[in-house]
């Protein structure tokens, strides 16, 4: 049986006391992320979609030239900036864009709290309807190989998923999966040791440092 979608209501609970003491440090490390590493798949010209866009690290800091940025939660559109259109909706509904209307379609940590893999397929779907031919979708959470029981800690985790099994999901959809990473990130910043930004700058470098400290996969697929 799948997992219940939890309200809007009970998103916002768990995210203010998981997150908000962190979003000053994640919003210098994203900074960080979307320039130094995400920046190189983003056209100034592109069309991009935040999906479960949480507290909008990505999305605020990422450099293009229409941005919208998808979450249940309703609080998640008041950390947003300006020139970011929310959309306040399930994801594996049909989403509020016309179709072929994106050149990317961003996530991060969020398709592990989807009730369901089947939900997880739909909200696929919605991807490929919006994405442009040619357009692709960056995609990253925590890799249950590497995380293990940790990976249950947080109690909205619902589908445990690998690098292997995105990109299974992904290919069921006729994505074509451009590159897949195991081990990237480290898997989490809550309850963490806060790194200087310095030493976030030199990791994206230092792939073989990926190996020893990334839990969490990044796959990357083209629309055809």
């Amino acid at each position: 049986m799948a997992a219940p979608r939890q309200e809007p209501s009970e998103l916002d609970q768990i995210y203010s006391r998981r997150f908000d003491a962190h979003i000053a440090y994640r919003t210098e490390v994203w900074k960080i992320l979307t320039s130094k590493f995400f920046s190189r798949y983003i056209d100034p010209g592109f069309t991009v979609l935040d999906l479960g866009c949480g507290y909008g690290e990505f999305i605020n800091n990422i450099r293009c030239a229409r941005k919208y940025a998808m979450d249940l939660n309703p609080k998640a559109g008041q950390f947003l900036s300006p020139e970011v259109c929310f959309l306040q909706q399930d994801c594996s509904e049909p989403w509020s864009l016309p179709e072929q209307a994106l050149d990317v379609v961003f996530t991060s940590n969020f398709f592990e709290h989807l009730p369901s893999r089947k939900s997880l397929a739909e909200t696929l779907l919605q991807a490929k309807r919006c994405i442009k031919p040619g357009g692709r979708i960056i995609a990253m959470g925590p890799n249950i190989r590497y995380v293990g029981g940790a990976y249950w800690d947080f109690s909205d985790h619902h589908i445990a998923l690998t690098e292997l099994s995105l990109k299974e999901a992904l290919e069921v959809q006729d994505f074509q999966v451009e590159r897949v990473v195991d081990r990237f990130l480290p898997y989490t910043m809550v309850n963490r040791r806060r790194y200087p930004q310095m030493f976030v700058s030199l990791y994206l470098k230092v792939p073989i440092a990926w190996k020893i400290i990334g839990k969490q996969f990044l796959v990357i697929a083209r629309k055809s």
